[in-house]
């Protein structure tokens, strides 16, 4: 196993166990089975275990798991706080104690804001409390270190970083998100200020395997250097601002393949002919884009807060994987915000079309996209996020 270290030196193994995807049976997790995977990691290095409070059931399996076998103090746990759903000091302390009884420990290694989407956010949860309370608990040893999780553009994401004194974060990015939400650019920001990034959806919940096109494959197949998920792993490792990539391993199999890969792995072991295939491989999913968005962000800032690259993102994840995806994205990223930027705001004044090198029709994709994600459904929660102010 190869490990990379936060900013205080603790060694992290690359590869960190995403607690989200147990194995569940009859609604409820399969401890014997998510047992053995977990414990297979653990003695194939792996030491950080990423859950939140929100991922049905994970934080009590986990815990429950690392007493059993009594291996508490071999990894590092991360888990999240739902900010969204807190509305005082108060709820904060009673979230947090759950947590802990959960994980049946008495500290948390890594604790993450969960979804904290912009600055202002961050600024209104300071407003109530929340900066001092993380204070209390770091000096009390309860909380080790402090991050945030994200979904968002770079400009967003690089505001989040420079708002606070972060210990860590984590951000969606794979070898197709290399130019949205914080991408490369955030990532290298992150680096340069010295905070260690955690990794999300580095196969897009499994896409970059199951739903690649017969020729993407084809072409990784080409190469003789494994699965599609040993390409996706190797890009990210290649990077130095990458610390840790998280895998939602649910098999013995899916364990073993990704520790191999992990023990190969090193920054700059990518060679020109890799990295045409990432290219060509791209082409081949690109082929299926509804909008021929780079994300560049010329079109941007919006003058209503659009956030333009973003909403054509979603709108191709429709396509390109699952309706459901592109919705619920667009969801996370637009109606989860204290001031909602929809694409139905667009007042189609035309500022971003002069902007745009692709010289796409921009008020005309808004529009069309905005039909297809802003359906029933975002527009009642979308109403309940405002009226509960759970953003």
């Amino acid at each position: 196993m190869q490990y990379r270290t936060d900013r205080k030196g603790t060694k992290l193994s690359i590869l960190g166990y995403g607690c989200l995807r147990f194995t569940k049976k009859n609604g409820k997790i399969d401890l014997d089975k998510t047992e053995a995977e977990i414990m297979e990691a653990i003695r194939g290095g792996v030491n950080y275990f990423d859950t939140a409070y929100v991922y049905g059931g994970s934080e009590a399996a986990l815990g429950e798991i690392l007493k059993r076998n009594g291996c508490r103090e071999q990894v590092y746990i991360a888990t999240k706080l739902p900010h969204y759903l807190i509305k005082s000091k108060t709820g904060l302390e009673r979230c947090f104690q759950e947590q802990l009884s959960r994980l049946q420990t008495d500290y948390v290694d890594y604790y993450l804001m969960h979804m904290l989407n912009d600055a202002e956010t961050w600024e209104h949860l300071k407003e109530r409390g929340v900066a001092d309370w993380i204070a209390e608990k770091r000096a009390a040893g309860q909380i080790r270190n402090i991050g945030f999780s994200y979904h968002g553009n770079t400009a967003h994401f690089k505001e989040l970083l420079d708002a606070y004194d972060w210990d860590f974060c984590q951000i969606q990015y794979n070898y197709m998100d290399e130019h949205t939400q914080a991408g490369r650019a955030g990532l290298e920001y992150a680096r340069e200020k010295g905070i260690p990034v955690i990794i999300m959806e580095p196969l897009r919940g499994g896409k970059l395997v199951e739903l690649l096109p017969e020729e993407a494959k084809r072409l990784f197949r080409e190469k003789n250097q494994g699965s599609p998920a040993r390409w996706a792993f190797r890009w990210l490792w290649d990077q130095e601002g990458v610390t840790v990539v998280l895998s939602g391993m649910n098999s013995l199999e899916m364990v073993k393949e990704n520790i191999r890969t992990a023990c190969e792995a090193k920054p700059g072991m990518l060679t020109e002919e890799d990295l045409a295939v990432y290219e060509a491989v791209k082409q081949e999913i690109n082929r299926k884009l509804k909008v021929g968005c780079t994300a560049c962000g010329y079109c941007m800032p919006c003058p209503q807060g659009i956030d333009i690259p973003g909403t054509f993102r979603c709108y191709n994840e429709m396509y390109m994987e699952k309706p459901r995806v592109g919705k619920k994205e667009y969801l996370m990223t637009t109606a989860f915000r204290k001031n909602q930027n929809p694409a139905s705001k667009c007042i189609r004044c035309g500022k971003c079309e002069k902007h745009c090198p692709q010289g796409i029709e921009i008020r005309k994709e808004l529009k069309t996209a905005a039909g297809e994600l802003e359906d029933l459904r975002y527009r009642a929660l979308s109403a309940l996020v405002r009226l509960l102010k759970i953003w």
